[in-house]
């Protein structure tokens, strides 16, 4: 099951009816072009735009996939007494005192430029159920960090 936002779940809804209605026939008509030329056994465009529809097919399925197990996360019913799915989060790192602020959302979700970390992220997993004044101890490649919870909100 994968846990997600309204907008979450409508973007994902939106991308895959594009990709059926636009994508989809454009990879029809490009294998027609490719078979118009010519001697299949030889033919590299012909290839290429099967691969690439074959592509395009698992992309599609796994999409259908995903908005088949997808829950959607009622914020009202969410609190900020802890971390948890959809909490945006500013917190201090201890060693350095920079100042982050991430929103953890489902996998499917993630946007590092738009300050979405996964829910399976090293960090959202050693932020979950923290405390407002709380220290987490998050391992990452690199070692340990500390960091602590400065606000917890919800970005709605």
């Amino acid at each position: 099951m994968a846990y997600m936002s309204q907008e979450g779940y409508d973007k994902l809804v939106a991308e895959l009816q594009r990709l059926e209605s636009v994508e989809r026939p454009k990879a029809s008509a490009a294998i027609a072009e490719a078979r118009d030329k010519g001697d299949l056994s030889e033919n590299s465009e012909y290839d290429a735009a099967k691969e690439a529809q074959a592509h395009l097919e698992a992309k599609i399925a796994q999409m259908k996939l995903t908005i088949a197990d997808a829950k959607i996360v009622d914020t009202s019913r969410l609190s900020t007494d802890a971390v948890q799915i959809m909490s945006k989060v500013e917190m201090t790192n201890m060693t350095t005192n920079q100042k982050m602020v991430y929103t953890i959302v489902s996998e499917t979700e993630a946007n590092l430029k738009e300050g979405k970390i996964s829910i399976k992220t090293p960090i959202a997993q050693g932020l979950l159920n923290k405390k407002v004044g709380d220290i987490a101890e998050i391992k990452i490649p690199r070692g340990t960090i500390k960091m602590r919870i400065d606000s917890i909100s919800l970005d709605a």
